[in-house]
């Protein structure tokens, strides 16, 4: 187990709240813009996990293979957070090579 967790990473999990603009007119473009950014986050290695949640408090999670700092700068540019459609919170962690779903 200590060789393991020498090998362990930052990660960050992201969860995403509606805002104060969830639900205003004309919102839909900019949620697809928010999903074609995440897929390319994801093409790149930097967002590993992408989780679209239907709960009216949680709208979606996301796992990161960086730092709270990097994770923020990379949702400091989001269509849906620069909106206000979604609000972003942060929680680090550590994670393991190889680990998936």
């Amino acid at each position: 187990m200590r060789a393991l967790l020498n090998t362990a990473g930052p990660y960050t999990l992201l969860i995403l709240r509606p805002g104060p603009n969830r639900h205003m007119e004309g919102v839909e473009p900019i949620i697809w813009e928010h999903g074609r950014r995440n897929m390319r986050l994801r093409a790149e290695g930097s967002l590993a996990i992408v989780m679209p949640v239907g709960d009216p408090e949680v709208s979606g999670i996301g796992i990161f293979r960086v730092s709270v700092d990097e994770a923020k700068a990379l949702m400091d540019d989001d269509p849906c957070v620069l909106a206000g459609v979604l609000v972003p919170e942060y929680h680090a962690g550590m994670s393991f090579p190889g680990d998936s779903l």
